[in-house]
């Protein structure tokens, strides 16, 4: 079993989510471990919102370290965004590492749930890297 000593998960999660991973339904997880299905289920569950909170964390991390770091607020169109990338790059002088279409998909594949119509429905926080990588932290992970 993989040590959970260095992340956010619990030994018990670990072991959950390893049974599960090797193809085991959560009733033999259940049977396996000495509880029932829905306890199981409410374990992955907490996991998956641990390993969500650090993905959110990391995110933070890498903007947070982004030589290009700028907010856009609520309200602004993808169009805007995009160009603001651009912009704020070229100011730099670091390339974006994405033609516009990428980028396009690649904030809208980041921000979907937080745009309604093409507009962003929450204040985001983007950096970008030496390597012209694209963060975005909208703080709501």
């Amino acid at each position: 079993m993989v040590s959970p000593e260095s992340t956010t998960l619990t030994e018990r999660q670990v072991e959950v989510l390893e049974l599960r991973e090797r193809g085991q339904t959560q009733q033999e997880v259940a049977d396996q471990l000495g509880t029932t299905d829905s306890n199981i289920s409410a374990i992955e569950r907490a996991a998956e919102q641990n390993v969500e909170q650090a993905r959110g964390t990391l995110e933070l991390v890498r903007t947070i370290r982004s030589p290009v770091q700028f907010s856009i607020a609520p309200g602004t169109s993808f169009d805007e965004l995009v160009a603001s990338v651009y912009s704020h790059g070229d100011d730099a002088g670091i390339k974006v590492s994405y033609c516009r279409p990428e980028l396009y998909t690649h904030l809208y594949g980041v921000l979907e749930e937080w745009t309604n119509q093409g507009e962003l429905k929450t204040a985001v926080d983007v950096g970008i890297s030496d390597e012209g990588e694209v963060r975005v932290f909208t703080g709501a992970h």
